[in-house]
Parts: C-alpha cells; structure tokens; sequence
C-alpha cells in the first residue's frame, strides 16, 4: 500500500512536472510567434524565431500550432524568395493537416501551393487550386473560394479556355455578392471584372471587354490605400479595348492620362515602355505619324536598358508594320525577324504574329514557307489548347473524386475511433475486473496466511505451555528428592554424630570418619540438585523444539532422513514472533518442494548466528533444477514475499542431478 501511494505521488509529480515545463515552452511558442509579427525586425531574425517557436511546438506535440507556425513560415520565405523552402513548407503542412484532418490548413498549403506552381506547371498549379476550392467550399468559405478562383481564371484564359474563364469568373462573382462589400471583397470583384475584360477582348467581343473594363476601373478608383499602379494597368487595358475596337480617339486619351505621369519613366519603366507602345500603335492606326517610328525607338531603347526582351517582340512587330507600310522592306524584315527571333523562347502568340507578319513582308517561297510554318503552329497551339482544356477537365474530375474519397475515408477514421473507443473502454472495464478479481485472490491469500500465523503462534504457545508444565514437575522431583533424601540423610547423620560428639574411641573415630564421609556424597548430591536448578533445561528450546516436531513430522510423511543442526547463540526469546513465523512457513514449504518435485532421499537443516545474522541452510540431494526457469513459480514468489517482509535474503543454488542448497539470511533485530 506504502509502496503504490509513492508510486502515485511519483507519477503526480512527475504530470504535474511536465505539464509546468509544457506551460513554460508554450509560453516560449507565443513570445516567439508575437516577436515574428514585429515590423522592427528583419526577415531573418523573424525566420529565426518561428523556427525556434515550430520546434517546441513538435516538443509538446501540439500539431496546431506547428501549421500556424507553418502559414507564418510560408508568407516569410515567399518574401525571402526562398521558393525551396516555400514548397517544402506547404507540402509539410498539407501532409499534417490532412493527417489530424485539418481542412482549413489543407485549404490554404494548397492555395499556396497552386500559387506557386502558377507559371511553372499548370497541371500542378491547376490541380492544387482545384483541391483549395473544394475545401474551401465545405468550409463555407466564400470569400477565400473566390480568391482561388482568380487564380484558375486566369489559367483558363491564358490556356485560351475563355468560356472556362468567364464561368469561373462568373461563379467567382456571384460568391462575393453574398459578402459584405468590404474593400478586399471590392478589390477582388474588380479583378474579376478586368479578367472577363481581357476574356472578352480575346475573343473579340470589345463592347463586353469596354464596359468590364469600365466596372472594374470604376471600384479600383474608390478602393482604399494607394491604387495607382492597378487603376494605371487597368486604364492600359481600357485603351487597348477601345483600340481593338476602333476607338481610337478615347484609346489615346487613356493613355495619355497614364503616359502625363512623369515619374512613371523612373518608378515603372518596364510599364512605361508598354503603354508607350500602344499610344504609339494607336497613333499609327489613326495616320497619326509625325512621332512615328520615333515613339517605337523610345520604347525599345527602354525595354532593351532593364532587359525585357518579352515586351520588345511587339514593338519590333509594331515596326516592321510601320517600315512595311511606308514600303521600306529592308527594315520592316530586319524587325520582322527580330521579333521572331525573339518570340521562339516563347513558343506562344507571338511566334503566330511574327511568322503571320514575315509571310506579308517576304515573296513567293520564302513567305510560303512562313505561311506553312505558321499553320503548322496554329494548328499545334490549338490541340495544346484543347489538350489543356480536357487536362483541367480531368484533373478537376479527379480532384472531386479524390474528395470524395477523403469523405470517406473521413468516415471510416469516425467509424475506427469510435470502435477504438469501445475497445478501450471494454478493455479498461475488463482490466478494472481483472485486477479486482486479484486484489480479492491477493486478500484470500493474505487472510489464509494470517490465519496460518496465527495457528503457528498458537501452537507455539501450547509448545510453551507444555514446556512450563515439564518445568513445574521436574521443580517437584527435584523438591521431593531434596526432601525425602538429602535432608533425610542428613538429618540421620546428623544424630548420628551428636551420640558419637563425646566419644573419643577409635570405633567411635572411625565411625564418625565415616559419618563425614556420608556428609561429602550428600554435599555432591546437594551440588549436583543445585547444577540441575541452576540450568534451565528448557531454554531457548522453544522454537527449535517446534522446528523438530515439523522437521520430524514432515520427513517422516515425506520418507527423508533429515539431519537438524543448530547454534545455541541463538536467543529464540528475543526474535520476534513475525521472523519466527516465517521461518517456520519457509521451511515448510521448502520440504514440501523437496518432496514434491526434488525425488530427494534426505535432507539436512542448520541455524547459525554470524554477525547478527541467522542463517538458515536447507540442502537436499534430489534432482536439482534451472533457477532462472523456476523464477517465477508462485512456490518461489511466495517465500520471497515472506523474505521481504523480514527484511531478509534468499539465495538459491541447484544443479541438475546433484541438488538443491536453500540460504536463508535474516537480522536478528
């Protein structure tokens, strides 16, 4: 009982323990999370700190906040441009959250995802945007389902899904409109509606790509914060719709609304050149020409100072129209190739133009030759196209499907922990009977034993008594032999003398001679009575008295002849009742092991003191055994019980074939 209350009070200090040192690091994990968000360090020191805030995280196994901590980790090493670490971060939080079947983290390592792979790999970014969407949407979460949206809009138009990405754009739509008009909702919306501006002007609706256009300018001019690169963008794109549909007087008021901007050279030249060029293709288009080929040259010379030679293919396009058209063919081919030069990296739209634009510049084979090319890649563009289109068909077939297997996978972990529940309750309650069932074998056990004891010490009483009543008849004897003897004798002798005090005769000396030699046997007979009062006969004979009638008792059951030493050091009075119980049922139980398993034919016991110790020894002849097999016999579990509640030592030692030897050692005090 001592020993479990220590066990509990052990097993309470050490949770209690743990659950300080848990508090302690959790208190760690939120200064480090909170010093992350300060915009007084720098980037590396924040990467530092969530770090050390992710590993104690894993420490006290609080997955929860290691994908907070991972989101966080996310967003920095996107600003480090650390795209390794960026992608490995979001695969590791897209592996926990679904293994603790965290939607919402899964929702957002795949947004991250899928914007990541955006201009690296459709299908990869196409199949992580879709899976966002989805759980997104069983999340109820409109607004950051609309978010991923714009991305795979912008996806389908750029693989020329246009009706893939005006449904998108669309759906997209309709979800923002249930929200409240915050400004992200609003800037959002106006994304969306420049999207659907751009769809419409691929596909040469300019009427719907205007008035888009128009929708979306007119909320990113009433957007909070500083919106003047997007409404720029957004005014270049207006002017691009109103140039493709003739428009050209309103094209060249927009552009000149941004062109009057006269840090914009400096702060976006890349821009600049762009919206340049447009200005100057409109001019162009009206006959506009006395800034003509000048304006184009200007643009150029920008985009070739910051190195952009994507934006340079249609300005050098744009030239050779200009040179071509004023009949100087020489340059119109000189730019013409130039920009098909340019525009093989690319493999794209602008490869078309070009090649389109050579077979106009050049004669007979040579512009046959493009014009084939041309066709040839036209024809290869739009199987990719249509490739494409039935890709993100299938990838958001089985991304749905993959869903639905989530579902029910979802389901089954339900089913499994509920059955894992039931098992450990049932297990539980079964063990609670099993180790009642024992605790009442163990109490059995202990009362049988106490009744035991107390029949032991009762027969070790009746010993007693039967030795105080030896005692009091042998005090008689020895009385009645003092009586009717000696003093007997004496008392003749005595008048004997007194007849002879006063004669002198040498009969009468002889006689009294012998009268003295009367009176020497009586004083060795009275010496010899006063040795046997003197010497208790019974003393310290007690116990080993109970031990001889047991060892008697039991080798004469059991056919041993048994050999009983023993040292008369030993005060039997003075040892406690407890340790002289025990030894009796250890001895007991070991004859009865000799007998039941040794095939023994003798047996010999012996006491000795040595140093405050007695040592019991018990050796048999028989059989032997393997101790270390014989370890866990219940035989053996016994008399180590009682050893220990002695506070003594067992040590046994067998050899097969040659006997066993049982050692005993108990302290006297």
């Amino acid at each position: 009982m001592k020993f479990n209350f220590l066990l509990l009070l052990a097993f309470s200090f050490t949770v209690c323990f743990s659950q300080n040192q848990d508090k302690v690091k959790l208190d760690s994990i939120y200064f480090y999370m909170s010093s992350s968000k300060d915009i007084s360090k720098d980037l590396n020191t924040k990467l530092e700190h969530l770090l050390k805030a992710k590993e104690l995280s894993y420490d006290i196994d609080r997955k929860d906040l290691v994908l907070r901590i991972n989101m966080s980790l996310s967003t920095l090493y996107f600003s480090l441009k650390n795209s390794t670490q960026y992608t490995k971060i979001n695969h590791e939080s897209l592996r926990l959250s679904s293994k603790i079947n965290d939607s919402l983290s899964m929702a957002l390592a795949s947004k991250n995802l899928g914007y990541y792979f955006y201009d690296k790999s459709i299908d990869s970014a196409y199949f992580y945007n879709n899976k966002s969407v989805n759980l997104f949407k069983s999340l109820n979460d409109k607004f950051n389902t609309a978010v991923v949206l714009l991305d795979i809009a912008l996806l389908q138009k750029d693989d020329k899904d246009f009706t893939g990405s005006e449904l998108t754009s669309i759906n997209a739509l309709s979800l923002l409109n249930e929200l409240e008009e915050t400004n992200d909702v609003r800037k959002y919306k106006s994304f969306f509606y420049n999207n659907l501006a751009l769809v419409f002007k691929m596909l040469e609706q300019y009427d719907e790509s205007i008035e888009y256009n128009l929708k979306a300018l007119s909320i990113q001019e009433k957007l909070e914060g500083d919106n003047k690169m997007t409404i720029d963008n957004q005014k270049n794109n207006l002017g691009n719709a109103y140039k493709e549909s003739g428009q050209y007087g309103k094209a060249i008021d927009y552009y000149n609304e941004i062109l009057k901007d006269k840090k914009l050279p400096v702060q976006r030249p890349g821009f600049y050149a762009l919206v340049l060029d447009n200005y100057a293709h409109t001019l162009f288009k009206t006959k506009q020409l006395d800034q003509i080929p000048n304006l184009y040259f200007r643009a150029l010379n920008i985009c070739d100072s910051i190195n952009d030679s994507y934006k340079s293919i249609v300005i050098h396009q744009h030239i050779a129209e200009y040179y071509f058209e004023n009949n100087n063919l020489d340059s119109a081919k000189f730019h013409a190739y130039k920009a098909k030069h340019l525009s093989e990296q690319y493999y794209n739209d602008d490869l078309l133009k070009s090649l389109l634009l050579l077979s106009k510049i050049e004669k007979g084979d040579i512009a046959a030759e493009h014009l084939n090319a041309y066709i040839k890649l036209s024809d290869s563009l739009q199987k990719s196209e249509r490739r494409i289109r039935n890709k993100f068909a299938r990838i958001r077939f089985e991304t749905d499907v993959l869903e639905q297997e989530n579902i029910q996978i979802a389901k089954e972990r339900m089913w499994l922990f509920i059955i894992s529940v039931v098992v450990i309750m049932a297990s539980f309650l079964l063990y609670l009977v099993v180790t009642q069932r024992n605790k009442n074998k163990e109490l059995q056990f202990i009362q049988k034993q106490q009744e035991t004891n107390e029949e032991i010490y009762n027969l070790m009483l009746s010993q007693n008594e039967s030795i105080e009543e030896a005692r009091t008849i042998e005090k008689k004897r020895i009385s009645e032999e003092l009586h009717d003897g000696v003093l007997g004798r004496l008392f003749g002798t005595r008048l004997s003398l007194d007849s002879l005090n006063f004669n002198n005769t040498p009969e009468a000396i002889k006689t009294r001679s012998q009268y003295i030699e009367e009176l020497k046997k009586i004083e060795q007979d009275i010496r010899k009575v006063s040795h046997e009062l003197n010497t208790d006969f019974v003393s310290g004979s007690g116990f080993i008295d109970i031990i001889k009638t047991l060892v008697e008792t039991q080798s004469l059951a059991y056919k041993l002849d048994y050999q009983l030493k023993y040292d008369d050091d030993i005060h039997w009075d003075n040892i406690n009742n407890k340790t002289k119980i025990h030894i009796y049922r250890i001895i007991q139980e070991t004859l009865h092991n000799i007998y039941k398993h040794a095939q023994a034919t003798k047996v010999d016991i012996s006491f000795k003191l040595k140093k405050g110790v007695i040592c019991l020894t018990i050796t048999d002849n028989g059989s032997g055994f393997d101790v270390n097999k014989a370890k866990s016999g219940i035989g053996l579990k016994n008399m180590n019980s009682r050893i220990n509640e002695i506070s003594g030592v067992l040590n046994i030692t067998s050899e097969i074939d040659k006997g066993t030897t049982v050692v005993i050692e108990v302290p006297t005090a």
